[in-house]
């Protein structure tokens, strides 16, 4: 488990823009670098990887900078953070300075997939084992940042009684990239104008982060490239090729039971 003990002392909060997401962290991250900073600093945007611009919270790893040493020495306003902490251990400042908080959520069964390969890849953590033992693993929460279903839960109910979160759904940044931009601008305070609302979906399509050094994760030297790109399919609809008609009767099942006492609902085709 990667995992950090933060301070909010240690944490400089105030007036800070941050999001928090469960998967889409790069594609979120890109798009909020680019509305803040593409036209202050371009020379940014073709030197810095993505992953040093915008500091993993929690992350520690032996060797490397942790994610609250990379956000003490930057120096961006505002700082954009990623995490994957479950709301109820997003430190405290988050909430004492009215960060504002984006939420990306994702359906559980492209996930899953999404979460496989990716764990294949990551020499930072264990191997995952063969596809079925991890999907089981994934319906019984044994997960890194634990169970996905009281994630999403967890923050969906949070947003109930806090303006200062955005719930963005995967599927809808897949269905009209352009509107969700425009709808989280409106969200942030940003008056992106029309042209640069366009330049940066642009920027954005799958296709061109994949080719694109500085965010396609290829400079990150724990992920093993020999295995599966970092940038995979980004599609909706991919967990068909992956399940079977058992797996899937099994998941639904289980699906319903977690998920019952919650009016979240999640599209798993477009």
């Amino acid at each position: 488990m990667i995992s950090v003990a933060v301070s909010p002392a240690i944490i400089q909060m105030n007036n800070l823009n941050s999001f928090l997401n469960f998967q889409g962290n790069t594609w979120m991250s890109y798009i909020l670098d680019l509305l803040y900073f593409s036209d202050m600093s371009p020379e940014r945007q073709d030197s810095v990887p993505l992953y040093e611009r915008v500091p993993f919270l929690e992350i520690q790893i032996p060797g490397f900078p942790s994610g609250v040493d990379e956000l003490n020495k930057s120096t961006t306003f505002p700082r954009i953070i990623k995490t994957h902490l479950q709301v109820q251990f997003i430190p405290k400042s988050f909430w004492e300075q009215n960060s504002k908080i984006i939420y990306v959520a994702r359906n559980a069964k492209d996930t899953v997939v999404s979460y496989f390969h990716f764990d294949r890849m990551n020499m930072a953590q264990p191997e995952p084992g063969d596809w079925n033992s991890f999907l089981q693993r994934f319906m019984e929460g044994k997960m890194v940042f634990g169970s996905w279903y009281e994630h999403v839960k967890g923050w969906w109910e949070k947003k109930q009684t806090s303006s200062n979160i955005f719930y963005l759904f995967f599927e809808d940044l897949i269905e009209d990239t352009e509107r969700e931009i425009s709808r989280l601008c409106s969200f942030l305070g940003l008056s992106a104008t029309a042209e640069l609302t366009k330049q940066v979906t642009e920027k954005v399509l799958f296709d061109n982060m994949k080719h694109n050094r500085m965010v396609n994760g290829c400079t990150d030297e724990v992920l093993d490239f020999s295995v599966s790109h970092f940038m995979r399919k980004g599609k909706v609809g991919d967990w068909k090729n992956h399940f079977t008609v058992q797996q899937n009767e099994q998941f639904d099942e289980d699906y319903e039971k977690k998920m019952k006492n919650t009016d979240l609902q999640f599209r798993t085709i477009l």
